[in-house]
């Protein structure tokens, strides 16, 4: 599958942006991959398939799209386009058709790490800055973790609501990554 494209683009999850995908990006360009990361604007989940789907557009062969958390939901519905022909979702939702990330959180399991999600204010999510680094940069150096929990990106309601209409990951190729021991 990775011999039949070259094209791979990365889409982010919600409070952050895609420079969050940096070291990846780094490591797939010296294996000759062309690599696009998208900046979606997390306020809708509709904003979020389209601005996926113009980088889609603008790739020149088949493409592999690669989601990170609410990135995975991006991807499930984006990835129908006939271009995509493998979804990876790193440590990613990959909601059915009618699902939602908010769908998907609304009842964690016993002890699952819940995020420090704040209450939504004018339509929108931010995490508490002061519990971001342990749950978001826990391998990260203070600074930067500090840095992150400073500049992330407030989430659309409508974002987290969003309704997958047609699974991608139903009729294409998909791997996804479980990591449990890391924030």
């Amino acid at each position: 599958m990775a011999g039949a494209a070259k094209n791979v683009i990365l889409v982010h999850g919600g409070f952050v942006d895609g420079s969050g995908w940096e070291g990846v990006y780094k490591i797939l360009r010296k294996d000759g991959f062309a690599v696009s990361i998208v900046q979606n604007p997390t306020i809708s989940l509709a904003d979020d398939v389209a601005v996926t789907k113009r980088v889609i557009a603008g790739q020149a062969g088949p493409v592999i799209l690669v989601g990170h958390s609410y990135g995975g939901a991006v991807i499930t519905e984006a990835g129908t386009d006939p271009k995509v022909i493998g979804l990876v979702y790193i440590t990613a939702f990959a909601p059915d058709q009618g699902e939602s990330v908010s769908s998907l959180i609304k009842d964690p399991p016993p002890g699952a790490p819940v995020p420090p999600i704040l209450p939504p204010q004018d339509g929108f999510l931010l995490l508490d800055k002061a519990k971001f680094p342990a749950s978001f940069a826990g391998d990260v150096e203070a600074d930067k973790a500090a840095f992150m929990a400073d500049s992330q990106v407030p989430w659309g309601l409508e974002a987290l609501g969003g309704a997958i209409t047609k699974p991608a990951w139903k009729s294409k190729p998909s791997w996804y990554l479980v990591v449990t021991r890391t924030r």
